[in-house]
């Protein structure tokens, strides 16, 4: 086996270490997003094995979400201050430990308390795995290093429940946490091939990071709150009031910052808060898609769940298929040409689901589900590769932090939004959410096009031509 280069790489690691690395990065990423949606299948029997009801056995799943939100940007910014490669190696170790102790779990609680161990090490390994593919690819193909990312991430979101429900049928559910451990081993052997990247100067941000912690807890729960019951607002409102002065503090207290925990300094970037924006839209609408077609698979067209399953296929398979075609693609042509044609793509194909006829055939929903991936695919990664390179090099750690925080802060508020919308209008609600989600796709897209005419971040790529953008 050859030594790692063990310097601070000026433009990305030299073959083959670097396909080592981008392999750490992508088993890592796999492992945290898989174990944010693997679990839901196995609530039923988690509640029944310990005898509680299926609302307490709810915070098994809440209890991993709410912790890698509320930590995701103190994260990123320990990362910037004692480099990446050790916060990931740090969060790899966690996750390992706190998979180990969720099998062993004797009780809901002492399952709750591991998810929360757990949901910190998820946080160290998503605030940093894209900071360090833009150090482990050369700036001439950052955009394929971009799309294993976004490919590993959107086909586990996708392939969660698919394979829950395998695992399951064979054998208990600890083993949806057991099968980590061989993985979280393998990658901490393989992360000395992570770069070794430059520390910052600055001191970690303690007061920042609590503002921080208390402004996105405040809103998750009045987001929950509003998808659980829209007959009660109180709670909600109260909740984004908080969330509200919380962000007002943190927010004052991070202008002037050479580098704040939240990143104020990055979107003062038009290129950057743009690119976040539509990020956030965008996933928001694949939430509400990806919870509501199950619905109107099963409750309206008949179909059975196996049916659901494969109907849902099309989607990530897009994704896999066409993701280092984009990723290529995305190194030649203006990201931002190159991602709002996805978005047309993929709002075209989410309004055509919609539209579909009262008793479509298997082929009626499979090519619009493909369409629809594929337009997704062709949007992710120039999006992200956009935003990265916005940032200055030595801002990366807070431009992946504020991208993790866009897709979970859009999944969790299109979760929110499908439940207040399935709550008004019942079983007919699922094409009503399409018509939502097609919305959001809209939004997205203007957002997307609005980056056109504005040239990038101040960083290593400051300088370079608008097409690069």
């Amino acid at each position: 086996m050859f030594k790692p280069f063990k310097g601070v790489p000026e433009d990305g690691l030299p073959n083959p270490q670097r396909y080592l690395a981008i392999a750490t990065v992508a088993a890592g990423v796999t492992m945290a997003v898989l174990d944010g949606a693997i679990v839901n299948i196995a609530l039923p029997t988690i509640a029944r094995d310990f005898n509680v009801t299926a609302a307490d056995s709810v915070w098994v799943v809440n209890a991993y979400q709410f912790i890698v939100l509320v930590s995701l940007l103190a994260f990123s910014s320990l990362g910037e201050i004692y480099g990446y490669r050790y916060i990931y190696r740090f969060g790899l170790a966690v996750f390992g430990v706190a998979s180990l102790a969720c099998a062993m779990s004797d009780s809901l609680w002492t399952l709750v308390a591991a998810r929360l161990l757990q949901g910190f090490g998820a946080a160290a390994i998503m605030s940093v795995n894209t900071a360090l593919v833009r150090f482990i690819y050369p700036r001439a193909q950052l955009g394929r290093g971009i799309a294993i990312n976004a490919q590993v991430v959107a086909v586990a979101a996708a392939a969660g429940p698919t394979l829950a429900a395998a695992i399951l049928s064979f054998t208990s559910w600890h083993w949806l946490f057991l099968i980590n451990i061989p993985f979280s081993v393998l990658a901490l052997w393989l992360s000395r091939y992570l770069p070794m990247t430059t520390r910052g100067r600055h001191s970690f941000d303690f007061p920042s990071a609590a503002l921080n912690a208390a402004t996105f807890a405040l809103l998750i729960v009045g987001i929950e709150q509003l998808g659980h019951g829209v007959g009660n607002l109180g709670v909600p409102l109260a909740a984004f009031a908080g969330a509200g002065l919380a962000g007002f503090l943190l927010v004052r207290r991070q202008l002037g910052r050479h580098a704040p925990l939240f990143p104020v300094d990055l979107l003062k970037l038009p290129i950057f808060s743009l690119s976040v924006g539509a990020s956030v839209t965008s996933f928001i609408a694949q939430l509400m898609i990806f919870i509501s077609l199950p619905f109107y698979f099963q409750n309206v067209l008949g179909f059975s769940e196996l049916d659901t399953g494969l109907l849902m296929t099309p989607w990530p398979l897009a994704l896999l298929l066409c993701a280092q075609i984009v990723g290529r693609l995305t190194d030649r042509v203006h990201p931002g040409y190159l991602g709002s044609a996805g978005l047309v793509v993929l709002l075209a194909s989410v309004l055509s689901l919609g539209l579909m006829p009262a008793q479509p055939g298997y082929f009626d929903i499979i090519w619009r589900m493909f369409f629809a991936g594929l337009g997704f695919a062709f949007f992710q990664t120039p999006n992200n590769r956009t935003l990265i390179n916005a940032a200055p090099t030595e801002r990366t750690g807070g431009a992946s932090g504020t991208l993790g925080m866009a897709r979970l802060l859009g999944q969790t508020t299109g979760a929110a939004f499908a439940a207040v919308i399935f709550r008004l209008s019942g079983d007919g609600a699922a094409r009503e959410a399409l018509m939502v989600a097609a919305v959001c796709v809209a939004l997205a897209l203007i957002l997307s096009l609005s980056r056109l005419s504005r040239r990038g971040g101040r960083g290593r790529d400051a300088g370079r031509s608008p097409e690069d953008f």
